[in-house]
């Protein structure tokens, strides 16, 4: 391997936020509302304003491509957006939770040097999973002090959907994004 390296193998600064970060924050926020708008009418019956939204992604994505910053934007402004596009109002903590799914793959970032790698998509699906259990319990459990919510409610209304349809949309589609971004960045020579 030379000395220079590849692009992909630069090293990563965790907490950079400059003008490209707050370009990509705002594309990515923008993206999140209008896609979660348009799949809003897909509610999961007995849920409790729990949607399937493949959109889920985006916030992930973002946080592992341009940091832990920029994903939680993602997630916190376009989770507002969309909420308020769909008329469902403010949910302060189902936004925190939204942009907890991009801040968190965006923590593991820093250990995704080759966005095609086996090991790579591997930790980048690890962080889906630890993103949406801390992001939508947060978000769930919150019904209890705002909502007065029962345990069972919380678990079976609340986490339990948002939980299985964000991870099963994260583990799919993120790979699938990492590998074309790949080979995106590697046609543009970076």
């Amino acid at each position: 391997m030379s000395s220079k390296g590849s692009a992909s193998h630069e090293k990563k600064s965790l907490f950079r936020f400059g003008t490209k970060e707050v370009v990509y924050a705002a594309i990515g926020a923008a993206l999140y509302a209008v896609i979660t708008w348009a799949f809003n009418v897909w509610q999961i019956p007995g849920a409790g304003n729990v949607g399937i939204r493949p959109a889920v992604v985006i916030p992930m994505f973002f946080g592992i491509a341009f940091g832990p910053i920029v994903g939680f934007i993602t997630g916190f402004v376009g989770n507002i957006l969309a909420d308020l596009l769909s008329g469902y109002g403010f949910w302060v903590w189902w936004d925190i939770g939204n942009g907890l799914m991009g801040l968190l793959p965006g923590i593991f970032s820093v250990l995704l040097f080759d966005f095609k790698s086996s090991r790579s998509i591997i930790l980048a699906e690890v962080s889906v999973i630890v993103g949406v259990i801390v992001g939508m319990g947060l978000a769930a459990f919150s019904e209890m002090w705002v909502s007065g919510a029962d345990l069972n409610t919380v678990i079976f209304a609340n986490f339990l959907p948002s939980f299985i349809t964000n991870v099963l949309w994260g583990l799919v589609l993120l790979p699938l994004l990492m590998v074309a971004y790949s080979a995106i960045m590697s046609q543009s020579g970076r």
